[in-house]
């Protein structure tokens, strides 16, 4: 079905820092500890507790500290709904490099990873997954009206149009390896710059996941730019779906089970789309059926 190809999220670090958080209270620093082994499973001892100690990266929208000294991100929130339907009500989140979380997992210093992560092979062989949380599928960010009418790679090839894409970030292979030439493609440092490049004319369009482009124009209300559709590219003739879901340490089977149950009964709901929606997803991010862990992890 699918093959798993780099995403930004492999690509993305961030410095550490820590912090506790109540849900939806304001974060308070504290130092890195270990998660007590208690003798029941990690479910019980959390459900005991009334708290469980969570893993992000500090990385928008997926989980994050604002402003405001607030964790907040659509993965620490459906995971607040989650963990409340639970017996779990309040989460101690730590923040660390992105490439660090689930060593740190292993390692004790938390129970589970709320931060978006990709689900691919690698990831598995060293931790569990939760069923897929969202899908992070490309779009376009484009004039207003979309006046060029890109809505895929073949679009911008064959109409010999000017692409902007983020450095580090996959689209540009995406592009290249959908047949545009290297002179149509402009490489930039920052979604902002991006976004300057289709408002001032420079880019006929910039491509990126949805997620995130649908959070530039959040954050910019005033940019003449809209999102178009997203789509999973098809890249040597195979599409390229990503999938974000919940970690945990291998052997805590009854809580993925019982997380898995209650985070379908959100997306059945709808509540999970109001409660993303504010972090730049939407309908194009709800996982079709037959995009799941068993799949990505074997590559599929």
């Amino acid at each position: 079905m699918t093959e798993r190809i780099w995403t930004r999220r492999d690509f993305f670090r961030r410095t550490a820092v820590a912090g506790v958080v109540a849900l939806g209270g304001p974060a308070l620093l504290s130092a890195c500890s270990s998660t007590s082994t208690g003798s029941g499973s990690t479910l019980q001892n959390a459900r005991s507790a009334g708290t469980i100690k969570v893993g992000i990266a500090n990385e928008a929208p997926y989980g994050f500290t604002d402003p405001n000294g607030t964790v907040t991100g659509e993965s620490v929130e459906v995971g607040k709904a989650v963990l409340t339907a639970l017996g779990i009500n309040s989460i101690q989140a730590t923040t660390v490099e992105f490439g660090s979380l689930i060593p740190a997992l292993n390692a004790r210093q938390f129970d589970m990873v709320t931060a978006g992560m990709f689900i691919n092979p690698g990831r598995c062989a060293n931790a569990a997954f939760s069923a897929p949380d969202y899908t992070a599928p490309t779009a376009f960010l484009v004039p207003t009206g979309n006046p060029k009418g890109v809505h895929t790679f073949d679009d911008v090839k064959v109409k010999n149009l000017r692409l902007a894409v983020l450095s580090g970030a996959v689209e540009q292979g995406y592009a290249q390896k959908s047949g545009i030439p290297d002179g149509q493609i402009q490489v930039f440092d920052t979604q902002n710059t991006l976004l300057q490049a289709v408002t001032s004319g420079r880019a006929d369009a910039a491509a990126l996941t949805n997620i995130s482009l649908n959070d530039v124009v959040k954050k910019n209300p005033g940019a003449a730019v809209e999102v178009t559709s997203g789509f999973f590219p098809v890249i040597d003739g195979k599409q390229t779906v990503s999938a974000g879901a919940f970690v945990f340490r291998k052997g805590d089977d009854d809580f993925v089970n019982a997380f898995n149950a209650e985070l379908k009964t959100l997306h059945d709901s709808g509540r999970w789309l109001t409660i993303a929606q504010p972090f730049g997803f939407n309908q194009d991010n709800v996982p079709k059926p037959d995009v799941t862990t068993q799949r990505l992890c074997a590559g599929d």
